[in-house]
């Protein structure tokens, strides 16, 4: 997975797909997901994901409407597509993003 930071986030976000993994450092779910995204992005290799720690994305939490962490967010062409709070396995993980263009 590749950590972005906020000036990254803004250009990556137009770009045709973007699948973003927003989490906080002290947050014990978001350790899971984060094993659990990590064999995802092992099987799928032709697609990146990518994270960023919210507590470093002023404004970003309205913007999208986050709710809690952890959170996936799958952009297409800059529009919000899908938001992600139940990271129930990674099977379910690798078939949301299956179907979501990977």
């Amino acid at each position: 997975m590749i950590e972005v930071n906020e000036k990254q986030l803004s250009s990556l976000i137009e770009e045709d797909r973007l699948i973003l993994y927003l989490y906080t450092p002290f947050c014990g779910t978001c350790q899971l997901a984060k094993r659990m995204l990590t064999v995802v992005d092992e099987t799928v290799p032709e697609t990146d994901i990518h994270m960023a720690n919210l507590n470093y994305l002023p404004g970003f939490p309205e913007r999208w409407e986050v709710e809690s962490v952890p959170c996936l967010l799958i952009f297409e062409k800059g529009k919000l597509h899908t938001r992600q709070y139940a990271f129930q396995s990674v099977e379910f993980l690798y078939k949301l993003i299956k179907q979501n263009g990977a």
